[in-house]
């Protein structure tokens, strides 16, 4: 299954707020009600919310599931974990990036640099002490500043933070990963273990 691009505000008024796929809140509409969910269908939505928000393929989110269960800890958390240290989450979460597309736009087209080189991989894995900036041209750093300028202005979850900085006398930015997230951080309203248990009952 490919990933979603389809109306963005379709899924919002279905799923909840989404804020990886935009930070955008639609009105709530006829799509809102309040018949009584089968089981199936509460498991479900929660694994399409994590798969939109992050925007991952379903063959994507079912890998990331499968290396969490082979993990230490609890599955849920693990996986949390994984999604939310992906370069384009990673982006997002430092207002580099207005979205998560947004982000995986920008690395696929080679404007991201991680510890001073470049990296096309939206999914590459952070880890704690990585540096991210944009590369050393106009048009990655107009990019990159453009979606700091309008990104929301929120405190950084405690596992980032962003120093502005002064290169051939403009002023950059530089993103540091301090440690792996507490999945108890994520910014989005989930239950993890019920997309544990929605892939645990389709194998």
């Amino acid at each position: 299954m490919s990933r979603y691009r389809g109306p963005r505000f379709k899924k919002i008024r279905r799923l909840g707020a989404l804020p990886g796929l935009t930070r955008k809140s639609p009105t709530v509409g006829s799509e809102s009600h309040s018949s009584k969910k089968s089981q199936y269908r509460i498991r479900l939505e929660e694994k399409q919310k994590l798969r939109f928000h992050y925007g991952l393929t379903e063959r994507q989110l079912l890998k990331y599931v499968r290396i969490a269960g082979k993990a230490k800890g609890s599955t849920g958390q693990v996986l949390l974990q994984l999604l939310e240290m992906r370069l384009d989450n990673i982006l997002f979460r430092l207002g580099m990036a207005s979205s998560i597309p947004q982000a995986r736009q920008l690395v696929n087209h080679r404007h991201v640099l991680v510890n001073g080189r470049i990296v096309d991989i939206p999914s590459y894995r952070c880890k704690p002490q990585d540096i991210i900036t944009a590369k050393d041209e106009q048009k990655s750093r107009t990019l990159i500043q453009n979606s700091l300028k309008s990104a929301p202005h929120e405190k950084l979850p405690n596992h980032l933070t962003l120093h502005p900085f002064q290169h051939k006398g403009l002023v950059n930015h530089k993103g540091l990963v301090n440690q792996i997230i507490d999945s108890k951080r994520v910014g989005l309203q989930i239950n993890e273990l019920l997309v544990v248990e929605y892939y645990s009952r389709q194998t």
